[in-house]
């Protein structure tokens, strides 16, 4: 692509910009720009729902431009109340150091390591002295900060808000200030934030920076964003094979937004095959991510083992728990085992599944939540167990 093709695939996965004038003239003009992007490190595992800012960001580096990845060592201390209804526990500084390490490993599997610099805001936020907060803070007004959602709606419902998250949005638009940035991206819950980076810059008499606020993306629920903690996520750090088969669950009007926002592909071809067929538009999609993020020789091995599940076989298994035959000799509890093999979390997860039909046995449903393992269960010293319809264990008497 040549350079205007690389602009304009930037500027289509946007869905505000301020101002989008502004910021074409900046992308043409030949000067290297500082483009911040900022991360709250108490999240810090990637998933597809993040690489839309960043698959972004890595074209500016293409083009010439500085990535300035901010990590928010010093706010996660706080807890960015943006979308929440109650206040967020806080983390520990050398907890947020490590989950920051942890997120900026994963983004350069998108980024240009060499092309990136790191920044902590705790390098300019922890040295400030009380008048400088006190200075920061008459830049803002109480009234203007209510008008965020989340701040009103709780303020509204009489639910309490910290002083301290109060502050949140200014020190995130400080970091605009320190790094004297000339784009910031960010999704779509954080554009307040973004603009309050603006307004600040223009205080410090800096020329404000241009923002470009991108989409969420729905999860494989269909309905709320994605995120690990409502497991309805395609990480991108997964096996081959789990990103196969998520893929096939993504719903199918929503297919078109993960190849708009996630991918390169030819989006015209893309809607030419979700409308001839369907599952095969969900393997194209498949495809495509595991070979961004695996490589294409893993391609064949994960879509060979979808269709043997997706048959009701059994694939070949990499989970294997070791049993001692001493610790059966009489017998086990199915739910002890689920567990001892982390299988399963938890005892009362444990049970939820079987309750529910999801284990089976060496290809049969259990739904006896007492039911007792011998060694009658095991054919060759081994037996598989299944949750759901595509996560299997082998169990093995040593």
């Amino acid at each position: 692509m040549n350079k205007e093709e690389k602009i304009n695939l930037v500027l289509r996965r946007t869905v505000q910009m301020f101002n989008e004038e502004t910021i074409v003239e900046k992308l043409n003009s030949g000067k290297k720009l500082i483009v911040k992007f900022g991360a709250d490190p108490s999240r810090p595992d990637l998933h597809l729902g993040h690489t839309v800012p960043l698959r972004g960001l890595r074209i500016l580096q293409e083009l010439g431009h500085e990535i300035v990845f901010v990590i928010g060592d010093f706010t996660a201390m706080i807890g960015d109340p943006s979308g929440k209804s109650k206040t967020r526990p806080a983390l520990t500084f050398k907890e947020t150091r490590k989950s920051g390490e942890t997120y900026f490993k994963q983004v350069t599997k998108i980024l240009d390591k060499e092309k990136t610099s790191i920044r902590y805001n705790s390098e300019w936020l922890n040295k400030m002295k009380f008048d400088d907060v006190i200075k920061l803070t008459g830049k803002y007004t109480l009234a203007r900060l209510l008008e965020r959602d989340d701040f009103s709606n709780r303020f509204n419902n009489n639910i309490p808000i910290g002083m301290h998250e109060l502050l949140y949005p200014l020190m995130q638009g400080y970091d605009s200030v320190a790094i004297n940035a000339d784009i910031e991206f960010g999704g779509t819950d954080q554009t307040f934030n973004l603009l309050v980076g603006r307004e600040l810059q223009r205080d410090y008499n800096q020329e404000p920076q241009d923002v470009m606020i991108f989409p969420l993306l729905v999860g494989l629920d269909g309905k709320e964003k994605m995120s690990k903690s409502l497991d309805n996520y395609i990480g991108i750090d997964e096996s081959p094979e789990a990103m196969f088969e998520k893929s096939m669950k993504i719903p199918d009007n929503v297919l078109f937004d993960y190849f708009k926002l996630t991918t390169d592909l030819n989006l015209k071809e893309v809607q030419e095959v979700i409308d001839n067929n369907i599952v095969e538009a969900h393997k194209m999609y498949a495809r495509e991510i595991i070979k961004m993020y695996h490589g294409e020789e893993f391609i064949l091995p994960a879509e060979e083992r979808y269709k043997i599940i997706a048959n009701g076989g059994v694939p070949e298994i990499d989970d294997v728990f070791e049993l001692q035959k001493h610790e059966i000799e009489n017998s086990i509890s199915l739910i002890e085992l689920l567990v001892i093999s982390k299988f399963m979390p938890s005892k009362s997860e444990a049970r939820r599944m079987i309750e529910q039909g999801g284990v089976s046995l060496n290809n049969e449903k259990v739904l006896d939540v007492n039911k007792l393992i011998t060694l009658d269960d095991f054919k060759n010293q081994e037996m598989v167990i299944q949750k759901g319809k595509r996560k299997f264990i082998k169990i093995l008497i040593k």
